[in-house]
């Protein structure tokens, strides 16, 4: 029960954090670039996968995995609430179904692509700090 608290609270944390970066993000990139590519989805899910690189790798120097408690709260919790496959879906789906296919792989190539070096800068990261 008390990791099911954990993951709740941390969940609620990570999804209000998501809607405030990316509306933000989004905003700014409707500015910057137009509503041609789904800017704000990307960086939540590039620092999603950067933050759990630094926590899964911090838990892996130790030999142990990260503190139980932290692993539910912030990686599955915050981190789960916080990045957001259904919405990268959703959005590619809808590029496929307006016939650009182009935008859709372009989408699925930049998040894959992005989040794997944001997940490996987060534990080289994690590595370079941690004895």
């Amino acid at each position: 029960m008390r990791e099911l608290l954990l993951v709740c609270v941390g969940g609620a944390v990570g999804s209000g954090a998501r809607y405030l970066l990316s509306s933000g993000l989004a905003s700014w990139a409707l500015r910057a670039h137009g509503s041609a590519f789904p800017w704000g989805t990307l960086a939540v899910n590039a620092i999603g996968s950067f933050l759990l690189g630094v926590l899964l790798q911090s838990g892996a120097t130790s030999g142990d995995g990260p503190n139980p408690t932290l692993r539910f709260l912030v990686g599955t919790g915050a981190l789960g609430g916080f990045t957001t496959y259904s919405t990268f879906n959703y959005e590619t789906l809808c590029y496929l179904q307006q016939g650009q296919t182009g935008a859709a792989a372009a989408n699925v190539a930049l998040t894959l692509v992005t989040c794997l070096l944001a997940g490996a800068a987060g534990m080289l990261l994690a590595r370079s700090l941690l004895p």
